[in-house]
């Protein structure tokens, strides 16, 4: 797994646990909103956070679409080059 991965499962599973909530595994294929205890501000914290931490912006030229753990990874490492 890249460490751009590894930054965004350990944010995800940092801003879960922030709101007191159990953790569920947290897996590439783990959907936000569906499998995990997110809401939309959750998501928003977890986009600043990343780019905070990363220096990337992947949603520099507009908002793109993503559910699941692996398009949001696919979204920073896209971005990254």
């Amino acid at each position: 797994m890249s460490n751009l991965a590894d930054i965004i499962l350990n944010e995800t599973r940092q801003i879960i646990e922030n709101k007191a909530e159990v953790c569920p595994e947290i897996t590439v294929e783990s959907e936000f909103l569906v499998d995990l205890p997110m809401d939309s501000l959750d998501l928003a914290t977890l986009i600043v956070t990343l780019e905070l931490t990363t220096g990337i912006d992947p949603f520099r030229d507009g908002f793109k679409t993503f559910h699941s753990i692996a398009e949001l990874i696919a979204l920073y490492e896209g971005a990254a080059v």
